[in-house]
């Protein structure tokens, strides 16, 4: 059997289709739980800020069921040893070829025989004024656009339940459009 870092996207998509489910309101406390054991591992000082980000973290929302977690650290962390820490925390690292250090992306829950447990998507990066956050603020404060995002997702996941990239893709110019009302609304809110 091969290993997940030898399969090709094609056959990832196969093994992780898109699901789309009704929001749990445990995603919270998974959060939560997950953030924690994070911070334990890490050590405070080297976490700028820590946010649930995603469609899990907006309440009644649509979403697949995977906790996004933005992980903002500090310049003094030593990647190197950051990597080795995650990775022995049962995270898989992801490659960013296009994003520069420390864009950095993990991922837990995904086994050779599909998901397994609660998924996680852990973004890290130097602490910035992230579209991620203003997105999900707008989600939140307008309840009406979310739930056309998450009827927008229902559409897409009909259409490329096997095609990550696709999905993720046709997402982008609601998720464009948002954003840059968000940071409208929200003005500067995570600047320094």
């Amino acid at each position: 059997m091969k290993k997940l870092t030898e399969l090709t996207n094609e056959e990832l998509w196969q093994l992780f289709p898109i699901i789309v489910s009704e929001h749990k309101n445990y995603w919270k406390d998974n959060y939560t739980e997950e953030s924690q054991k994070l911070t334990d591992i890490i050590g405070r000082t080297h976490i700028e800020r820590i946010n649930h980000i995603g469609s899990t973290a907006v309440e009644g929302l649509l979403a697949k069921p995977t906790i996004d977690i933005l992980l903002e650290i500090t310049g003094e962390t030593d990647l190197i040893h950051f990597r080795k820490i995650i990775e022995d925390a049962g995270y898989i690292y992801s490659r960013q070829p296009d994003n520069p250090p420390p864009h950095m992306m993990f991922m837990k829950g995904y086994t050779p025989n599909g998901f397994e447990g609660q998924v996680f998507h852990l973004h890290v990066r130097y602490k910035g004024d992230w579209d991620e956050l203003y997105f999900r603020d707008y989600l939140i404060k307008h309840p009406d656009i979310a739930a056309n995002y998450g009827q927008l997702k229902l559409e897409l996941k009909d259409q490329f339940e096997h095609n990550r990239d696709a999905y993720t893709y046709a997402k982008t110019d609601f998720v464009n459009r948002y954003t840059k009302l968000g940071r409208e609304e929200f003005s500067n809110r995570y600047k320094e």
